[in-house]
């Protein structure tokens, strides 16, 4: 009776097994977690993009032709900022989703969404808000044709309104009913008082080209 012949033996690498494998694998998982750490740790050369936070770090913000030094975490927003640290409440928080416009002001002269973006990218740049378009109790002409057309009802969304005018007016001093409807739809106004707005919006353009506002 002839017996079966013996398998041969495995070679070591044969022999290396699924769950060694898993193991070694591991093991260098770890050890670059480890190395990961340290190299987090190290002084970053020369060059290279500092990281800052998660705590406080000092800021300034030049609002209104004038700075402000805060310190705030990285992930707070412009808006935040504004209003819960330099009580410049003028902006609205409203859908703090960048849907609804009324947290609008301006940097560097455009129209951007202020829970949209983070206050330490705000550093260095022009930031313009509703509180700066009134100098010695007289109204921007923007604002003043908002009253003269009941733009405003509820007036909640209304600073976001008037910013987010001004910016289009500075760089559309002429425009047509479809330059503005399209020019302000980025703000959306609960009322429906976007008749009234759209009008302010022509008589303001002409009070800014140095006619008259009013009759």
């Amino acid at each position: 009776m002839s017996r079966k012949k013996d398998k041969p033996r495995k070679s070591a690498a044969e022999a290396f097994s699924r769950r060694d494998f898993l193991k070694g694998a591991g093991v260098a998982v770890s050890g670059g977690l480890m190395v990961g750490e340290q190299v987090a740790g190290a002084t970053p050369p020369e060059g290279a993009t500092q990281v800052l936070g998660p705590g406080a770090v000092p800021i300034t913000l030049k609002i209104n032709g004038r700075p402000h030094k805060l310190n705030v975490e990285p992930r707070v927003t412009l808006l935040d900022a504004l209003r819960n640290h330099l009580d410049i409440t003028g902006a609205k928080k409203v859908c703090d989703r960048a849907a609804c416009g009324a947290c609008t002001v301006t940097l560097n002269g455009n129209p951007v969404y202020a829970c949209a973006v983070l206050a330490i990218e705000a550093q260095g740049k022009e930031i313009q808000t509703i509180e700066s378009l009134t100098t010695g109790g007289k109204l921007h002409p923007v604002s003043a044709a908002f009253v003269e057309h009941d733009a405003q009802q509820c007036g909640f969304c209304t600073p976001g309104f008037v910013m987010a005018v001004k910016a289009f007016l500075d760089k559309n001093p002429n425009p047509t009913m479809q330059d503005i409807e399209k020019g302000l739809g980025g703000n959306l106004c609960r009322c429906g008082t976007y008749v009234g707005v759209r009008q302010a919006v022509l008589e303001a353009a002409k009070a800014m080209k140095g006619g008259k506002a009013h009759a």
